[in-house]
């Protein structure tokens, strides 16, 4: 079988940021330990796969298993539909997905995601999340994530988790973030557990920094920041129980698989 494949730096205008996902169309789905196999063989953040019909089915697979949600690679796919096979001249997409119905709309070379919010909880903190992270914050968050909270920009960027500690937590992944200096707000995202020690620049963990920041700076609008060695650009919006998140891509890569 063959498959064609597209690799897209999503979050930058520039090859070699951002945070790279694979695209792969197909005309049916395939069996999930086939996508999975893909994925693994691929060993990037993230695969996505999506199916064409009236409107886009779309799935997610890091290099070890699928995810309900994910950002950047729904970004790169829709470059990949609109800027690279020119499938549709619409300016909104549908993405049918685990997380529900996805929308992105096309804003000149901004590609503007609407996702839902998971606004941060106060809640009770797993006792080896500090240790794990190696830098006590400021203030630590739950939900699907922990959302750890430092005072400026280099605590964020100075951070070296124990990667082996963090896989052990009791959520899906860490945050950490701070006000920025040059923009509202920086993060960095460490999922080890879901084969990611860290993720360039995560689309869907800013469902979570949004409200979080847009309530503490007062403000709907933001530009944000993720501090990984690639890095990444996002513009933000608070619209309540959804959030805007938009970026460009680039293609890195295209080409064809076989097995």
């Amino acid at each position: 079988m063959r498959i064609r494949m597209y690799q897209v730096d999503a979050f930058s205008s520039r090859v070699f940021a951002g945070n790279p996902a694979a695209v792969c169309p197909l005309d049916r789905w395939l069996p999930a330990p086939t996508l999975q196999a893909i994925a693994a063989e691929n060993n990037l953040p993230e695969t996505a796969f999506y199916v064409a019909g009236g409107s886009y089915e779309l799935r997610w697979f890091t290099p070890t298993n699928e995810v309900d949600l994910c950002g950047h690679a729904t970004l790169a796919s829709a470059h990949v539909i609109w800027a690279i096979r020119k499938e549709t001249a619409a300016q909104r997409l549908r993405f049918h997905t685990k997380s529900g119905t996805l929308g992105v709309d096309r804003r000149g070379d901004l590609y503007a995601l609407d996702f839902p919010a998971r606004p941060p909880i106060r809640h009770s903190v797993d006792p080896s999340l500090v240790p794990a992270l190696g830098a006590r914050p400021q203030l630590v968050l739950g939900g699907w994530v922990y959302l750890c909270v430092y005072e400026t920009p280099e605590q964020v960027r100075a951070l070296t988790p124990r990667m082996e500690q963090l896989a052990a937590v009791d959520r899906f992944a860490v945050i950490a973030t701070a006000p920025g200096s040059d923009c509202d707000f920086v993060s960095r995202f460490f999922a080890p557990s879901q084969g990611i020690p860290e993720d360039p620049v995560t689309g869907s963990a800013h469902c979570t920094l949004i409200p979080y920041w847009s309530k503490r700076l007062g403000k709907n609008r933001m530009f944000a920041r993720q501090l990984s060695q690639r890095g990444g650009e996002l513009w933000c919006e608070d619209r309540g129980d959804r959030v805007g998140i938009a970026g460009r891509a680039v293609k890195f890569f295209e080409g064809e698989i076989e097995f």
